[in-house]
Order: structure tokens, then sequence, then C-alpha cells
């Protein structure tokens, strides 16, 4: 278990029990603690900790053993494989370079089958498409020609019939938490509850409560119709597909909840896409060719202003919009999505160069974001800073031909002084 960290509508976890129970063996679901992930800090390592105390739990009724285990991946799950003489490997899916190199080592090291299952997109990555899409237009009608043979709901987790034997559980979580050797100054955060009935919680709250409003405010931080689901997807602490069968169901397909599902599916699974087909999604040599160009043409246009990374970190810039912004980030551990383009297009144009940017942006996006290290945020930072998945506009100064967000246009769309209010100086 690596990406999705829950028992519910899991379907690499179900793939693994079906397994087992044909060949009459026990099953045991295995997470490896890292030492150090994408300038991951305790905030996301305390989020995520808490979250699998919960599947712990969850799984011992099942009679499904947990087994934590400390260090680097490529060493300990074969030394683990080895050890319980394990018969198959289930993993779930991901897209991330680093999840993709760790799988490579394991799979030369084992001697067993290891299989990998999408259990994160509801079209898996490799289904919906063969190879890196232009954009939201063309990934589009690909999952809407498949989304019906695959929107359908995951059997439940069966009590496994054979039971493990293996000691090791449970895992003592109080001393995995004290041992991190992990960055301490970005400190948890308390307004969200990590695991799966926090976040189906918080589903239904979305539906009930902010859904009808959605698509009309969905634009404006002040109106609180966010879902605030992204860092439970993240974690996998609940499905894409769970989300999409409740807000189905709730009502008729209505222009607001097929805006959302455009977001939950095709915008999430396109940034899948991106990540898995572009091994450069995190830097320059990534962007399009058109984007590279541009920029490289305005290499050397003068900033209005240039800002170091402390600065931008402490919020200390000219701009109060932004620091708003930032400040929300490192306090709240979550940006407003709108904001999030203007965050990142300000980078660009506060930083010499958009190699530097893109660092920049990622650093900050990463270190502080319940929901960094995530192809949401990869592809958002590559879509503000070098136009993946856009179009060429009307050139400009620094920007060229990429998108340009001023706070004039962003001031219209939403009341920024109440932001100001409750994000500004602190």
């Amino acid at each position: 278990m690596s990406r999705d960290q829950r028992i519910s509508d899991n379907w690499a976890l179900i793939s693994a029990q079906r397994k087992a129970i044909e060949l009459k063996q026990p099953l045991a679901v295995v997470f490896c603690l890292a030492p150090g992930f994408l300038g991951a800090t305790v905030r996301q390592y305390g989020f995520m900790l808490r979250g699998l105390e919960m599947v712990e739990d969850a799984l011992a009724p099942k009679g499904i053993a947990f087994f934590l285990l400390e260090g680097e991946p490529t060493r300990e799950i074969p030394r683990f494989l080895k050890q319980v003489r394990a018969g198959w490997l289930y993993n779930d899916f991901d897209p991330l370079r680093i999840k993709r190199t760790w799988k490579e080592e394991v799979a030369g090291a084992i001697r067993v089958p290891f299989m990998e299952v999408d259990a994160h997109n509801i079209v898996p990555c490799r289904v919906a498409s063969p190879k890196q899409e232009w954009a939201a237009y063309t990934l589009r009608p690909k999952i809407k020609k498949q989304l019906d043979e695959w929107l359908e709901s995951c059997p439940p987790l069966k009590k496994h019939p054979y039971p493990w034997t293996v000691e090791g559980h449970p895992v003592p979580w109080e001393r995995v938490k004290a041992g991190l050797k992990v960055d301490r100054s970005v400190g948890e955060v308390s307004w969200l509850l990590p695991g799966e009935g926090p976040a189906k919680k918080a589903l239904r709250s979305f539906i009930k409560e902010k859904l009808s409003k959605y698509g009309e405010r969905k634009k404006d931080p002040g109106s609180n119709v966010q879902s605030d689901l992204s860092p439970y997807l993240h974690f996998g602490h609940i499905s894409p597909l769970r989300v999409a069968l409740e807000v189905k169901s709730s009502g008729p397909d209505t222009e607001t909840v097929e805006g959302f599902l455009e977001e939950l599916i095709v915008r999430r699974e396109l940034a899948d896409n991106f990540c898995f087909y572009n091994p450069e999604y995190d830097n320059f040599g990534g962007l399009p060719a058109w984007a590279r160009k541009t920029l490289n043409r305005h290499r050397r246009d003068a900033r209005p202003y240039l800002y170091t990374l402390e600065k931008l970190e402490n919020a200390r810039t000219h701009d109060p919009l932004w620091n708003a912004a930032q400040t929300e980030m490192v306090h709240h551990g979550k940006m407003h999505g709108y904001l999030r383009m203007y965050w990142a297009k300000k980078i660009l144009e506060w930083t010499p160069s958009p190699e530097e940017a893109m660092e920049t942006a990622i650093y900050l996006n990463d270190r502080y974001e319940l929901d960094g290290r995530d192809p949401n945020g990869y592809t958002g930072i590559a879509w503000s800073i070098g136009g993946v998945h856009d179009r060429a506009w009307p050139e400009r100064p620094v920007f060229g031909k990429v998108r340009y967000m001023g706070d004039k246009g962003v001031r219209s769309k939403f009341d920024v002084q109440g932001y100001l209010r409750k994000w500004g100086e602190r």
C-alpha cells in the first residue's frame, strides 16, 4: 500500500485479496515508511501516519495483517517478502518518477509475481490513453467513451478466510512518530482530520451544503464552497470513484455537477497522464516546445520585482494578495485552487528564470501543502509557469505567450478585501 491508503473502494487491495483467496493463502498489507519523501515535513508525515493507524485498525477485524516497514523501500520490501516467504506482491499505481524507480528496483530484486493496480484513477491511466495528451479536450473524449465501463462500485473487502500467523504487529505508532527524522518546523494542521471516516464525512457535507453553489462560487475563496477533499484524495483516504458515484447520485446531472466531475475525473486524470508519460514533469524540459521557445526569448526581460526564496516563503512581497495566499498555505496547509494559479504565475514574474520559478513553486507547494508532492501540483505549476495543457496567448514581457494573470483580473472574481482580512498580515 502506497498511494491509496484505505480499505474501501480499493481495487489494488481487492485484487490482492482475490488472489490470496484463490491460492488459499493469508494476506498482509505493508506500508514502507521512507525516511524522506520529496521535501515532506512532519505536517504531511503526521497526517499520513494518523491515517495509516486507522487502516491498521480497519484491517484487523478482516483478518488481514498490517506491517509498517521503516527505511528505503528498495531494500525493505524485498527483505520483507523473503522473510515471510511471500508468493505474490500487489501495489497501487503512481505516476511519479520516484515511485516508479522504487518499483523497478524492487521488481529486479524479487522472484515473485509483481502486479500493479490503478486504484487512484476511475479510468486507469494506461487504459485512458497510451500517450501524453495535449490538453483536456484531447483526453476528455477518451475518458467519456470508457467511463460507464469503469464507473461502478468496487466490492467490499471481505473477512479474509486464511489467517496471518507471522508475528510483528501491532505497529508502535508513538515510537514511529517520535522517531521521524523530518523537518518539524512546519507544524501539523488541526482543522482537518485524516482517515477514511473523516474523508467520507467531508464528502457528505460537501454534497449536502456546498455542491449546489459550487459552480457559481468556486472561484471565490471567501465563499467556502470548496470540497476540501484534495488532501484525502492525495493520501488515498477516499477514492475518486466513491466521490464520483456519490456526487452523481445526489441529484440530476446539473451543470454544477458536471463541472465538478470534470475537475474530479478529466482534469485530475490529465495530471496523472502528464506525469506518467512525461519524465520531466517537474522541470523546464517537460514544458511544451512553444512555451520553452517563448520563455527563452524573454529570459532577459526586466522583471518588475525580484524576490529571494526567503522573501517569498515569508510572504514579504509588495503584493498583499500574493502574500495572503502564501500565508494561507503556510498556516492552513491548503490554498484555494484559483489563487494557486495566480500565486505560481507571480513567482515566474518575480524570479530570474523559468527554471528557478518552477523550482521555487514546487519547493513551497511541497513543503506546505497537505496535498503537495502530487501530480495535480506538478501539473498545475507546469500549466501556470509553462503553458502545459494551455495554448499560446498574446505576447507580453517575461511571460512571452504563456497565459498572464494580473491582480486586476483576479480582483474582479471575488471579494479580495475579505480574503485579505482573513489571511493578510500575521
